[in-house]
């Protein structure tokens, strides 16, 4: 107990020491604040109590929010499938040989490793040299960097799942299939899920921002309204990524609340 308390204290130390080094590593005598912009920024929160409503506007923005939904799903779809793929294999689970096991847990954590490393934003324009400016180009880049992540998560509660059952299972001469989809999958499903559809949410927000690779959609007609300065339009459309936001995460709430009930 003692030791836990001097590791903590000694985390906490280094915390704030380095903390503490990025702030001295700050040159503040160039001007932190830009004291020009306060007038447009004092312009641009006004512009929240008078977005722009307008039928014709507003069929434009739904449009464009719908085209962000679409891109998302698409993305997660491709994400999905690398990350129950990757993350089976690297959790071991289906390998009964220890060779072929350890093979597998380090061929595919690797992998994982690989598409995770990089973020979205470059492996947009990784596949923009390969295939041109397109909207695959960010439906990949979501889902390859997504399925990275997914795989190390869906990996970790693979290989965490509790063994009791399994064991039973396999005594009673299941296969390692078997055990793998009617014991280990349906105690760890719901956890899951839950991560999968917080990714979706960070998928929505990652696909309203990737209008330079070609996606349009939300991205494409926020740079829009910023470049004209029309901030009424800005914040209609920040308000209906905001409510987009708040419907998936009642969704999800709903899914993981019947799937645990």
């Amino acid at each position: 107990m003692t030791g836990l308390r001097s590791s903590r204290s000694i985390l906490t130390i280094l915390l704030l020491a380095a903390f503490g080094w990025s702030l001295t590593s700050v040159d503040w005598r160039e001007g932190v604040l830009n004291v020009q912009g306060t007038p447009a920024l004092l312009e641009f929160l006004a512009a929240a109590v008078r977005p722009v409503l307008t039928p014709a506007f507003l069929g434009r923005a739904v449009a464009a929010l719908w085209q962000t939904v679409a891109y998302a799903v698409a993305g997660m779809t491709v994400a999905l499938l690398i990350g129950a793929v990757l993350g089976t294999l690297a959790s071991g689970a289906l390998a009964h040989r220890r060779v072929a096991r350890f093979g597998e847990v380090v061929g595919a954590r690797a992998t994982l490793g690989l598409l995770r490393a990089i973020h979205e934003l470059v492996w947009a324009w990784l596949f923009i040299a390969a295939l041109g400016l397109s909207p695959i180009t960010g439906v990949l880049a979501l889902g390859v960097a997504y399925g990275g992540i997914l795989g190390l998560i869906f990996a970790q509660h693979l290989a965490d799942a509790p063994t009791a059952p399994l064991r039973a299972l396999q005594a009673a001469g299941a296969r390692p299939w078997q055990a793998f989809l009617y014991g280990r999958l349906p105690l760890v499903l719901p956890d899951l899920v839950s991560y999968a559809l917080y990714r979706f949410e960070c998928a929505l927000r990652a696909a309203a921002v990737f209008s330079f690779v070609g996606l349009g959609g939300l991205g494409a007609e926020l740079q829009l309204s910023l470049r004209e300065l029309n901030y009424g339009e800005v914040w209609t459309l920040l308000f209906l990524l905001i409510a987009l936001i708040v419907a998936v995460d009642w969704w999800s709430g709903e899914v993981r609340r019947r799937m645990t009930t």
